[in-house]
């Protein structure tokens, strides 16, 4: 690839503009309601950013599982021969490896979201703030039931991003020994799944005062299975990521179980292609950690988090 000398941060102490800039993003597929706001913000990236840079070329790859992300990820390394890669993994733990073999073929790596389990295998790291995510409901369910409630709690995938948001949410409430956990599992972030799992609580639980379902498609299997089983000790059902349905629901209070939520947009991934296309094409590289901030969504605020036009 030729090279000019650039001013501007350096990549190994010099700092060279290329002339062209091949970029992979490999992502989740579709499967659920955030991967799809995930591959739509992508491809609206790609177009902008293609049409804006006539020297940027950037190949967005979708996989159902970790397994096919891997396979992909090789083929954008030694086929599509692209040298900035920007990753959402589907797992931390299986794709860790796979990242660390690009960046060691001179691929500059940007990881989003859910993190790797070795961090040498990124140059930078851009994400929501998942500690926020799990803080937020816990002190607002902490404030809201006087620090006394029964709790069930569904996680997601096993993925670092999981764990800050586990811990960050248990850590808050085990300063109130009158708020019990009663138990958490994963859903994967399904909604299916979630349904399943609420079954489980359901009847296994018989006094649940609120559900901490992490995510708002799982929050839509809880209320599903909620429903089903006419439960009425349940108070409260909290998702997380505010999706433009959950929020609408919290806008026109259509719900008795949904008032509130915490920001988590998938825009993230458009931000991340647009911040590391354009310092790639400058020869700079990004900060190794860029946090976007989420906030508590409540009926007064909700307008601000509302965005009709987006497919999440």
């Amino acid at each position: 690839m030729a090279a000019t000398v650039a001013l501007g941060c350096a990549l190994g102490g010099v700092a060279f503009a290329a002339d062209t800039v091949k970029l992979g993003v490999s992502i989740p597929a579709a499967t659920h309601g955030f991967t799809g706001g995930i591959v739509w913000w992508a491809n609206q990236a790609k177009a902008e950013l293609e049409k804006a840079h006539p020297n940027l070329k950037i190949t967005v790859k979708t996989a159902s599982g970790a397994p096919e992300q891997a396979n992909q990820l090789q083929d954008l390394v030694t086929v599509t021969k692209i040298d900035s890669l920007v990753i959402f993994p589907f797992e931390s733990a299986a794709l860790t490896q796979p990242v660390l073999q690009a960046k060691k073929k001179n691929v500059y790596v940007t990881v989003v979201d859910r993190g790797l389990t070795d961090p040498s295998a990124q140059d930078a790291y851009i994400a929501g703030d998942n500690t926020a995510f799990g803080r937020i409901p816990a002190e607002y369910i902490a404030k809201k039931y006087n620090g006394k409630a029964n709790i069930v709690a569904l996680r997601g995938i096993p993925t670092t991003l999981d764990n800050e948001r586990w811990e960050a949410f248990t850590g808050v409430l085990k300063q109130y020994p009158d708020i019990k956990i009663l138990d958490g599992k994963y859903a994967n972030w399904n909604r299916d799944d979630a349904f399943k799992v609420t079954q489980d609580f359901l009847t296994r639980f018989k006094d649940i005062d609120v559900v901490w379902a992490a995510d708002d498609d799982m929050a839509f299997g809880v209320l599903k299975a909620i429903e089903q089983a006419k439960r009425t000790d349940i108070k409260e059902v909290f998702g997380g990521a505010g999706s433009k349905t959950m929020v609408k629901t919290i806008m026109d209070g259509s719900n008795p179980l949904i008032h509130a939520d915490v920001s988590y947009s998938p825009k993230f991934i458009y931000d991340a292609i647009k911040m590391t296309a354009e310092a790639r094409l400058k020869g700079d590289k990004l900060p190794a950690t860029h946090i976007i901030p989420s906030a508590l969504i409540t009926k007064e605020n909700a307008k601000e988090f509302y965005f009709p036009d987006s497919p999440y």
